[in-house]
């Protein structure tokens, strides 16, 4: 199976605090340093459980890029896009009970053309993930709504993942929901913060709602978590789960969930 997915790329810095933080004081953390960005971490998760993944988004040409292309790579993903200017940085911030916070910096991410886009890169594609960053803004939203174009006309399926509420508030829900209308995503990946303010579900899309540790719904089957032994770190769960749905349905992917975050980090 060939999955393609488009988004960011970034350099993420993990942070996973022994304790809460104290303004002006020192608090011992473990902190770490890897590929990321929604798109990066689907691609991963497919690659890890047997699919051809590539991963197309633009990338800085600096260290930061060169070390998430590795480490991505590194993965078993083909990166493909261009390299140009500043990668993207994201701190996570992770409590000890596992929650994480993040501060984005996007950098060269958010630059991709639609020119830039290579049909090579989709030849084959059998589902095309469209990470919601992609779709925030201009020109990033020309590009992947290309990609959308291209793998239609080869009869791939499509899915889109909303990723982000509070992004979603400040580029415009009006301007998203638009733009994901045009991608008619065959399924939709959504927490329910992110279907609040998104607002009526795209009827003709299957959607797939996560809620963390209360598990997900398929459309209407619900489903429960799967156990697990002790939650370390929640960030990229819902990615983790998105490709294993993408790979092999709702019982890989809550699986690959749990398996995310048992580990601090967002790749297998």
């Amino acid at each position: 199976m060939v999955v393609c997915t488009i988004g960011d790329l970034t350099l993420d810095v993990l942070v996973r605090l022994a304790g809460p933080l104290s303004s002006g004081g020192d608090r011992n953390a473990e902190i770490r340093f890897s590929p990321g960005g929604q798109a990066a971490n689907v691609a991963a998760w497919a690659a890890a459980l047997g699919a051809d993944a590539r991963f197309l988004g633009k990338r800085g040409d600096d260290e930061p890029g060169r070390l998430a292309q590795v480490g991505l790579e590194a993965a078993g993903v083909a990166v493909l896009g261009p390299a140009e200017g500043r990668n993207g940085v994201i701190c996570s911030i992770v409590s000890p009970n596992g929650e994480r916070s993040m501060a984005a910096d996007r950098g060269a991410a958010t630059a991709l053309r639609p020119e830039e886009i290579d049909l090579a890169w989709l030849q084959g594609c059998d589902h095309l993930f469209v990470s919601g960053y992609a779709l925030l803004r201009e020109p990033t939203r020309s590009a992947a709504l290309l990609a959308v174009e291209l793998v239609r006309a080869q009869d791939a399926s499509i899915s889109v993942d909303l990723a982000t509420w509070s992004a979603i508030r400040a580029a415009g829900v009006v301007e998203f929901r638009e733009a994901v209308a045009k991608v008619a995503p065959d399924v939709v990946f959504a927490t329910e913060a992110e279907e609040e303010i998104f607002g009526p579900r795209l009827a003709d899309s299957h959607w797939i709602l996560k809620r963390g540790s209360r598990g997900c719904a398929f459309g209407a089957d619900e489903r429960p978590a799967t156990p697990v032994d002790r939650v370390v770190d929640t960030t990229g769960a819902g990615d983790a789960l998105a490709a294993g749905w993408i790979v092999g349905g709702p019982d890989l992917g809550l699986e690959v969930a749990a398996r995310c975050v048992q580990r601090l980090g967002t790749m297998p």
